[in-house]
């Protein structure tokens, strides 16, 4: 059957979707606040709108009436989703899950209260002020985020006094929205951290995908690798809140559930609904599908039946320098094919700035991880962007 997907969000990873959808026969229509995003370049139809503006939004959806309208970024008017499934129309994962996880204190709350899950200790702050007091409690250091952001944008560390006004404006500048609210959580002396991606299908039968390592620079992923080693009984903990807090939000899709793993167990941290950044490591054939590929079967009600591991991979992530508004020129493609058992996926996004994610290494094979990490290290550093 032929449906009409209304994706939301036209970055990397939902050119990744778009193409997992065409390729089992669907029609898509990209959604972005710029012109010529990544999904953009693939889809059927584009549109560019304000996504925090609701009425844009409405008339979106009542112009293309689709089957799915599937959100990509945090960055949307998501309690809208609610009216358009009172309409009829399908919000994957759910108007509760998509609306939930776009705002940090929603999740955060189901997480911790409703659920009495395990998360790092925490308070949320509206100025300065409540900002301080929320460091006084929570006590240094401790962890600044946007409650609306993603890809780590906003996110500091306090250390001392003289970070708190610092940490204040930079998640100012760093959240999207119009939402002027922080998270600040205790600092979990973790040992790693870990993605689970976790896929709920219509039929009630949840899957959990090999754990993915990663490791992180001002709050965004740099590399990430499959499978992560961990203890049998920290896994099997990981996937039961993992669990727990899906199927509180409804819906089928691929989740990106992060958690910290440390000496006093699993805490649990942010969750994505929908492919995971981290994910991309799947690209390198690590599973029988990519995350992209069990997001759209999920989402069209195709089952899957289980989602093994098939050769250990990862990925490290090729950044942007500077600011450039043209199309940016990509060189040392050459020299970074010349690595055996790797690849390279170039994002296709329109302008750079610093620290922009461009492009992705990849590496697989039988090796241990730690040594693909390395070999997908030195893939992306061939590759320049100009």
């Amino acid at each position: 059957m032929r449906n009409k997907i209304l994706l939301l969000g036209s970055g990397e990873l939902g050119k990744e979707v778009v193409i997992a959808m065409q390729r089992l026969g669907q029609y898509v229509i990209a959604v972005d606040n710029y012109e010529n995003a990544p999904a953009m370049q693939v889809a059927h139809e584009s549109e560019v709108i304000n996504m925090l503006d609701g009425t844009e939004l409405d008339r979106i959806v009542a112009k293309h009436i689709p089957d799915f309208i599937v959100p990509e970024v945090e960055s949307i008017r998501t309690e809208r989703f609610y009216e358009y499934e009172k309409q009829g129309f399908t919000v994957i994962p759910s108007a509760k899950a998509a609306n939930f996880t776009m705002n940090r204190k929603a999740i955060r709350d189901l997480a911790a209260i409703d659920l009495g899950v395990k998360t790092a200790k925490y308070k949320y702050a509206s100025s300065y002020e409540q900002l301080k007091k929320g460091v006084e409690f929570i006590e240094m250091p401790c962890v600044v985020k946007p409650l609306m952001s993603s890809s780590g944008k906003g996110q500091s560390v306090i250390k001392t006094e003289a970070d708190i006004q610092k940490a204040w404006n930079y998640a100012l500048e760093g959240s999207r929205g119009d939402l002027m609210e922080v998270i600040v959580e205790a600092f979990i002396d973790f040992d790693y951290e870990i993605t689970l991606l976790t896929l709920t299908q219509n039929n009630g039968n949840t899957l959990f995908c090999p754990p993915i390592g990663h490791r992180q620079e001002r709050g965004d992923y740099q590399e990430s690798w499959q499978p992560m080693a961990m203890e049998k009984v920290h896994l099997k903990e990981a996937e039961e809140i993992a669990n727990k807090v899906t199927k509180a939000l409804g819906g089928s899709g691929m989740w990106g559930v992060e958690f910290f793993i440390g000496k006093e167990g699993v805490y649990f941290s942010e969750l994505s609904p929908r492919p995971h950044d981290t994910g991309m490591v799947t690209l390198a054939g690590t599973q029988n599908f990519t995350e992209f590929e069990l997001h759209a079967r999920a989402i069209l009600g195709i089952p899957v039946l289980d989602i093994p591991l098939v050769r250990n991979g990862a990925s490290a992530v090729v950044l942007a320098n500077k600011e450039n508004n043209n199309l940016p020129i990509f060189t040392g493609l050459n020299e970074a094919a010349e690595f055996p058992n790797t690849d390279f996926k170039i994002f296709g996004k329109p302008k750079t700035r610093p620290y922009r994610r461009m492009a992705v290494a990849l590496a697989y094979g039988n090796e241990d991880t730690s040594a693909l990490v390395e070999k997908a290290k030195h893939v992306a550093a061939k590759i320049k962007v100009d």
